[in-house]
């Protein structure tokens, strides 16, 4: 693998197979191609990628299955949201130098056009490039509206989350603290369990990987789960049912216990208890509130002006390293939102 020529070449990694169980290294193909020359007469403008961002949901964009967006086609970058340079732009919307974000793929440049299915969106001048991928990035609209829009917590009610070392479930446990509510947590590992205590203000958090889950729910929500947020699914979403309050909800996000199953898996067992206690379980996409993205943005915003948010980035390096980074979400090695560094802005500050 070259290093690339900034000048003439455009590195890519391509969706070469769709997975089958486990997402592999194999699964994607190396490509060096010319770079792409866009129109600016037609207010395209060119950008170079300088972070990447990952997310579990980039599985399900892999498999060929209907869904809230196409699958990636095979044979084209794998997509992925990142944060650009724009190096050439007749736009004044996006002058060049101006830093934007975007779903730029896996691949150092790329044409971004205002009609695009999601337009460039230009970062705050003095933001950190890192900072729209994570803690003001899509993983925290995520939390804001399916715990605030979805969840609907009301001060004084027991909110559980799961994945709550994650770059949602993080955010989640802390809105639905500054909201009034008493939070518990369930994340994997002690450092991850003790990092949602310590920085993200969890009431208690659970240790999926030494503590039975549906034993410690039973201890330490005697009176039920008001609001259940979910990110895994499974057995993790199985418990949470067996103690969910009457008039319970339960916000679905994501599966992440089950992207890379090679077969999908039974279902919860205890769907019963939906009924018998009144409950609502309802799944959301982000993209849905698109038209209110500035409500989320101002109060995000005003909590980290307050000093009422954690959050962290695990940054990788190397463009030889982007399919490898991805598989780190999938192992539970990631602290914090997943992101890769391929380059610095050429105009710093």
């Amino acid at each position: 693998m070259s290093d690339g020529n900034p000048e003439t070449i455009n590195r890519q990694w391509l969706l070469k197979r769709r997975p089958h169980g486990m997402v592999s290294e194999d699964d994607f193909e190396y490509r060096e191609t010319p770079l792409p020359e866009p129109d600016l007469a037609a207010g395209e403008i060119l950008v170079r990628n300088l972070y990447l961002g990952f997310d579990p949901a980039m599985r399900g964009w892999m498999t060929d299955a209907r869904s809230y967006i196409p699958p990636v086609p095979l044979g084209e970058p794998m997509r992925a949201v990142a944060v650009a340079e724009v190096i050439a732009s007749e736009n004044p919307a996006y002058p060049t130098g101006s830093l934007v974000q975007g779903l730029y793929g896996w691949q150092d440049y790329a044409v971004a056009r205002p009609d695009d299915p999601v337009p460039p969106m230009a970062l705050p001048e003095g933001t950190p490039p890192t900072m729209p991928l994570s803690i003001l990035g899509m993983t925290s609209l995520t939390a804001y509206f399916g715990l605030l829009d979805v969840g609907q917590p009301q001060a004084g009610e027991t909110v559980l989350v799961s994945g709550a070392a994650g770059a949602t479930g993080s955010v989640v446990v802390q809105i639905a603290k500054i909201k009034g509510c008493r939070v518990v947590g369930i994340a994997g590992g002690e450092e991850k369990c003790q990092w949602v205590r310590d920085s993200c203000g969890a009431d208690a958090v659970i240790d999926y990987h030494s503590e039975n889950v549906t034993a410690r729910l039973g201890e330490l929500c005697p009176d039920g789960i008001n609001v259940f947020f979910d990110n895994v699914g499974g057995e993790i979403l199985e418990a949470g049912i067996e103690h969910i309050a009457d008039f319970g909800r339960i916000v679905l996000c994501g599966q992440i216990a089950a992207y890379n199953d090679a077969e999908p898996r039974p279902g919860p067992h205890n769907m019963m208890y939906l009924v018998a206690r009144r409950v609502r379980m309802q799944g959301f996409i982000v993209m849905d509130y698109l038209d209110r993205m500035d409500e989320a943005m101002h109060d995000l915003m005003t909590w980290m002006g307050e000093g009422r948010l954690a959050w962290r980035e695990d940054i990788q390096e190397g463009f030889e390293n982007i399919p490898a980074t991805l598989l780190r979400l999938y192992d539970g090695r990631n602290q914090g939102k997943q992101l890769l560094k391929l380059a610095e802005p050429s105009t710093p500050g």
